[in-house]
């Protein structure tokens, strides 16, 4: 009917996050350090709340490049078992290649959507963890609920999600610059993006919604440290395949102009010792 506002659509939405994901693929696997330094101390402290240790068999949801599945391994050891999984084969191509440079043996990787989890048994593992994943699930209770049928029970599943828009300035400015820039419109409710899970409780209370138990949460700082703002905005304009997603419908001088107001609004966070962009993570475990 006229007048009515727009719906979201999860199954295109699926289909662009996976085309995003392929163009994007080689980009993340390359900034793999910088993903490292920076993600690095929240992963420790999302493996060590879900009591990853040797031995232990983990599924990785939305695992993207791999380097927190690289994590896991190391710290399951031979007698442990990894599954890394994605939406996007491509990407999964780069954390398969990474286990194997790295003579990791106890990984495989698998294309999945984390919401339809069918082809895994339930009870199969002691431990899910999804790293800045779940957060782009159109239907995240959906896919609670899916990660918490192939725990065993007593396996945690572990979640790392950005807080709120105002602590993540380094991700919200390029947003809404783009956002503006481009005349979208307001994300619709709730639709998934970076700060779906972000507001004081909200992943606890998804949790407990899908049956998981003795919930705890973490909330951590994690600036994004590079050398200047000029390096930050190459980082997001080879690696963040939303913000292209975003700016499609613009001429390619709008676009320049777009990615030059970014770096001029993020310059503000700019010292003497480089570029931090502030960055605020919640990482969450709960209980089957």
């Amino acid at each position: 009917m006229a007048g009515e506002a727009p719906q979201f659509d999860p199954i295109k939405y699926k289909q662009t996050t996976r085309q995003q994901w392929e163009s994007a693929a080689e980009a993340w696997h390359r900034w793999g350090p910088t993903l490292a330094a920076w993600l690095g101390p929240a992963t420790e402290l999302m493996l060590d709340m879900a009591e990853v240790g040797p031995g232990s068999r983990v599924l990785d949801v939305a695992a993207g490049a791999g380097e927190q599945t690289m994590v896991a391994a190391r710290r399951v050891g031979a007698s442990g078992y990894v599954l890394a999984t994605d939406i996007s084969a491509g990407i999964l191509d780069f954390a398969a290649q990474e286990a194997r440079s790295a003579g990791l043996s106890n990984v495989e990787t698998r294309v999945l959507d984390g919401e339809n989890l069918d082809e895994l048994e339930a009870d199969a593992f002691d431990a899910v963890i999804s790293r800045v994943g779940l957060i782009y699930f159109p239907d995240q209770q959906k896919a609670l609920t899916e990660m918490r049928r192939v725990l065993k029970p007593g396996g945690k599943i572990a979640a790392i999600v950005y807080s709120t828009a105002e602590n993540n300035k380094f991700f919200s400015i390029p947003i809404s610059i783009v956002r503006r820039r481009a005349q979208l419109p307001p994300p619709l409710p709730g639709q998934p993006g970076p700060f779906s899970l972000g507001s004081p409780g909200a992943l606890e209370s998804a949790y407990h919604k899908a049956g998981f138990r003795d919930v705890q949460i973490r909330v951590v700082a994690a600036p994004l440290r590079l050398p200047s703002a000029a390096e930050y905005v190459r980082f997001a304009r080879e690696s963040f395949g939303a913000l292209h997603q975003m700016l499609a419908g613009v001429s390619e001088p709008e676009r320049e102009e777009a990615w030059q107001e970014i770096e001029q609004e993020l310059q503000q966070f700019e010292a003497s010792g480089g570029f931090e962009g502030p960055c605020e993570l919640v990482v969450g475990v709960g209980s089957k």
